[in-house]
């Protein structure tokens, strides 16, 4: 961590870190213009990081016809970031350095959030012992972010849906470890990792669904995400689409999410193989009291050409797409990224939500909207939740 005496220059260099970070290698003149700074004084900022070692020279950038600048990155090993991406079932726990690699193995931790009173002090232990386990000297650490799902307002560390305390979860998980804590739901963080590192980067228009347990949605509206009144927008699976007289997770009934989620197709394939439907699905791994195995079973059968098991992804996918027909009709995205757990099933999605698009959508609205398989996957929201804690680095 930089420990500097004047509290202006340090705020000063932390936005430079901030920079180097999200862009990776950037010149000094961009640099300049990103924290509004004069070209001598980020100059000099510039060179005292790079004498104390933070900051190294990485070649020049591509011709352009003039002088090429000098370009510059953090070194990846100077700092790190505790990152933590959890559904409903499942958390995942790593620390990442400045280039998002995962110095650590990704711990995975079968952690229920639904009527789990002790939650919030499991997910406080484990992290805890993450950094224990992992040798990495707390001062080394910027901060740790978490992506979860449910109402969460980010500003109070608040999430209205799970891990109740009468306290911030973030002031509460801080007091265990010893450090900042920064929380966001999980589908907005998966949008801040594809718009700052995958594909809704420098689009100025994106949608990014993350398609998991529920259906998530992020939006990057003129270029910057788009967080709604209290911090709740993209609740997309909440939609009222049908009328199935299934009760949704949300105590309504009707919602895509209990037509299109992940854990309805889980459910379907139970359904069909207790029905006699022929399959490959590993039945053992369906019948798991664990949903992500029971998925895992599901996907791996699909991509290995499982006709049943495409079945199950093109349904959902069609009903996908008949909700983004509405966001389309609405905000005319340039491009729309299916992103999360659910695109480790891979391009399977793509016709279905295209075939539900060409039915649904006017098609001067949909003809200039890119539809794109993330290629952050799985990672994007512990991408995402490494980048909120970099999002906030002034604080620190």
């Amino acid at each position: 961590m930089i420990v500097i005496e004047n509290p202006k220059k340090a705020r000063n260099k932390a936005e430079i870190f901030k920079e180097l970070y999200f862009a990776n290698m950037i010149s000094c003149a961009d640099l300049s213009e990103k924290i509004d700074k004069s070209l001598p004084h980020t100059t000099m900022l510039l060179n005292e990081l790079i004498e104390k070692g933070f900051v190294v020279e990485t070649g020049y950038a591509p011709s352009t016809g003039g002088r090429r600048p000098q370009m510059y990155s953090l070194k990846p090993d100077i700092m790190y970031v505790v990152s933590a991406a959890m559904d409903q079932f499942v958390t995942r726990i790593a620390i990442m350095d400045m280039r998002n690699n995962q110095v650590t193995e990704i711990e995975k931790v079968d952690l229920k959030l639904n009527e789990n009173p002790n939650a919030l002090s499991e997910l406080a232990d484990r992290l805890e012992q993450h950094i224990q386990n992992s040798g990495i000297n707390k001062q080394e650490i910027a901060g740790i972010g978490i992506g979860m799902p449910g109402f969460v307002d980010a500003s109070k560390g608040i999430n209205y849906s799970f891990l109740e305390t009468d306290n911030s979860i973030s002031e509460y998980i801080s007091d265990k470890t010893g450090l900042p804590v920064y929380i966001d739901n999980d589908s907005r963080l998966i949008a801040l990792a594809e718009q700052r590192f995958g594909l809704a980067r420098n689009r100025q228009n994106a949608m990014i669904i993350n398609i998991g347990w529920g259906i998530g949605l992020g939006l990057v509206m003129e270029g910057k995400l788009f967080k709604g009144n209290n911090g709740f927008a993209g609740e997309f699976s909440h939609i009222p689409l049908f009328t199935n007289n299934k009760l949704c997770s949300c105590g309504k009934t009707g919602c895509l999410e209990t037509e299109s989620s992940l854990f309805i197709i889980v459910e379907k394939a139970r359904e069909g193989i207790a029905n006699g439907r022929l399959s490959s699905i590993k039945t053992h791994k369906l019948d798991s009291e664990l949903v992500d195995e029971a998925f895992e079973a599901i996907r791996s059968a699909a991509v290995k050409g499982d006709k049943f098991s495409v079945e199950l992804f093109s349904e959902a996918g069609y009903n996908i797409g008949r909700g983004l027909a509405i966001l389309i009709h609405l905000l005319n995205p340039e491009t729309i990224v299916l992103s999360g757990r659910g695109s480790l099933a891979g391009k399977i999605w793509l016709a279905p939500i295209q075939q539900a698009l060409n039915e649904q959508c006017i098609p001067i609205l949909a003809k200039n909207t890119t539809i794109e398989m993330s290629e952050l996957g799985y990672d994007a929201e512990l991408i995402g939740s490494a980048a909120l804690v970099m999002e906030n680095l002034e604080k620190v």
